[in-house]
């Protein structure tokens, strides 16, 4: 049996802290715990942060569901053309 390796790559797990974050002040910002400068602090800025957030996130979510689907079912991601019948096949 092979070694499990990561199947969330640093660079996607970065952007899915990021996500996580921006969905985080968003809240704080829409439920006033925290107040945010400027424009920041607007309803606008708040929903732009929700659908960065999530957008951040998406790309993780799909590596996510390639590896775990590629482990589940490997020959439903394999690229191999269909196999030819070979002159001595004894399957007849």
């Amino acid at each position: 049996m092979k070694t499990p390796g990561p199947i969330i790559s640093p660079p996607l797990l970065i952007l899915e802290t990021a996500g996580i974050a921006l969905l985080v002040l968003a809240w704080l910002s829409v439920n006033q715990y925290l107040e945010l400068p400027g424009v920041l602090g607007s309803g606008g800025a708040a929903l732009i942060m929700i659908f960065a957030g999530v957008g951040l996130m998406l790309p993780a979510a799909v590596a996510l569901i390639l590896a775990m689907s590629r482990r589940l079912a490997p020959q439903l991601m394999s690229h191999s053309e269909s196999k030819k019948e070979k002159p001595d096949d004894t399957d007849h």
